[in-house]
């Protein structure tokens, strides 16, 4: 089921857990899409070419255990969403997002994007892809008797081929390939939280603000790597002998994800070249400064220990007294009240890209 959000109104309520932030911005057809959900509990962490084409391959399936989370996070575990040659080529031979060999992607690959071709490249292609194949995998599993989750079954099959999972009647123990289909079941079943709620956000409408406030909404539940992202997205993040550290220990360089002015950096690219910290953002921003009665959604709200010269964060307006934000190390890119996002004797004031 999918509900689309008009324009005009900013209404924030809290259903089970859900918290769902209509931002009112004016809704144009071409961006209605994005301005959609579906009933299987949110979906967060995802980059916004994504967003679309996962939400269509979990409408497409009938199963109940097909979930956006679990496509989105079967991705990650495949690609880290990548989709370049270089990134997204395995020494298998599997290519793209989805990983598909080309004989696999032959049988379950269609024209999905409507740009001529058939690609394993495209985004739309290859997730309505994995999307047709994980659902079919999932109808197989269900009606294999076999113990188990369903969802782990359907997945490894999805690796190591169905086939494998008739021959260990389940799915493949540690002993089979080192443990490849087994850590593969067990990684992306643990990623799930990440992708899905309580948190969704959404965000109907088209310009430069809407558009930054999508892609950072679309990062939700991304982690935090102090010194991580850009304007290309997530990245590996570093420890500078303070910042990037959790109990003694440096995870920055381990972690791959946003610090606060990394996220900006990429929710308004390429649109806006925003420069690279908090303190450079406000400064190439700060002749556009907005009163904190006037603020609007993809406004850029920024944090001092005292002065222009000491602002530490900044964040990006949603509407309703809520802002996105990528907090600290330890947490991962938010949905959090303005007036708690950081402390509220800190709050330094708010610019317009």
């Amino acid at each position: 089921m999918k509900v689309l959000i008009g324009a005009a109104a900013a209404v924030a309520g809290l259903v089970v857990l859900a918290l769902l932030v209509v931002v009112g911005v004016v809704v144009s057809d071409d961006d209605a899409s994005a301005a959609e959900t579906t009933g299987g509990g949110g979906l967060r962490g995802v980059p916004t070419e994504f967003r679309k084409w996962i939400l269509k391959a979990d409408d497409a399936c009938a199963e109940q255990e097909m979930t956006p989370a679990l496509l989105a996070a079967q991705l990650w575990q495949e690609s880290k969403f990548e989709t370049s040659p270089e990134k997204a080529t395995s020494g298998a031979g599997a290519q793209g997002p989805a990983q598909f060999l080309p004989s696999t992607f032959a049988t379950w690959g269609r024209d999905d994007d409507g740009n001529g071709e058939t690609s394993l490249w495209d985004i739309g292609d290859a997730v309505m892809a994995q999307g047709r194949m994980m659902c079919s995998l999932l109808k197989q599993a269900k009606s294999s008797g076999f113990p188990g989750d369903v969802r782990g079954l359907a997945l490894a099959g999805y690796n190591a081929g169905w086939g494998r999972v008739e021959q260990f009647k389940g799915v493949p123990p540690k002993s089979f390939a080192n443990g490849e289909t087994f850590n593969y079941v067990q990684l992306i079943l643990s990623y799930l939280p990440r992708f899905q709620g309580p948190s969704l956000i959404q965000v109907s409408g088209s310009g430069s603000a809407a558009d930054a406030l999508r892609k950072a909404v679309g990062r939700i539940g991304t982690p935090y790597a102090w010194g991580g992202g850009g304007p290309n997205g997530p990245s590996r993040g570093f420890c500078d002998g303070t910042n990037g550290y959790l109990n003694g220990d440096c995870v920055a360089s381990s972690t791959i994800g946003f610090d606060c002015s990394g996220l900006v950096q990429y929710a308004f690219a390429p649109k806006a070249n925003l420069p690279r910290t908090a303190a450079a953002q406000y400064g190439a921003t700060s002749d556009r400064a907005v009163s904190r009665s006037d603020l609007k959604p993809g406004d850029l709200l920024f944090w001092s220990h005292g002065g222009s010269g000491s602002i530490y964060h900044v964040a990006i307006y949603a509407g309703d007294g809520n802002v996105v934000q990528a907090p600290r190390t330890g947490r991962d890119v938010e949905l959090a009240p303005l007036t708690s996002a950081m402390p509220e004797r800190d709050y330094y004031g708010a610019t317009r890209v």
